[in-house]
């Protein structure tokens, strides 16, 4: 396939996979709380074992980061290149002139 020709193909591979992953998640969720949460919390505070360990740190992952890539990340790096594209289309005085701009406007925050 030339990169050229559109891609139709994908939104036909596209909701299959985000059903399959879907169940598989809530499957892979279920099984590791039913695994590791009452055993933790049932029998009052037990020492947590490695593998237990483990297995709260996969689900955390699962229910607080998801299961995906980050959408964060891909939105980050679009800005990235839109501000790289932007600057390399800029001549050095304009380019020194955006610098000294936001120097002046960052120089008296805080972090």
């Amino acid at each position: 396939m030339n990169n050229n020709e559109p891609q139709n193909y994908r939104p036909f591979f596209a909701a299959p996979f985000f059903v399959a992953k879907l169940f598989i998640g809530a499957l892979l969720v279920m099984l590791l709380w039913n695994a590791i949460v009452p055993a933790l919390f049932t029998a009052g505070i037990q020492h947590l074992t490695y593998w237990k360990a483990m297995g709260l740190l996969v689900l955390t992952r699962i229910l607080f980061g998801g299961l995906g890539g980050n959408a964060y990340r891909s939105k980050h790096f679009q800005k990235m290149q839109f501000w790289k594209e932007k600057m390399s289309q800029m001549t050095p005085e304009e380019r020194e002139q955006f610098k000294a701009e936001w120097k002046e406007r960052c120089r008296n925050r805080k972090f």
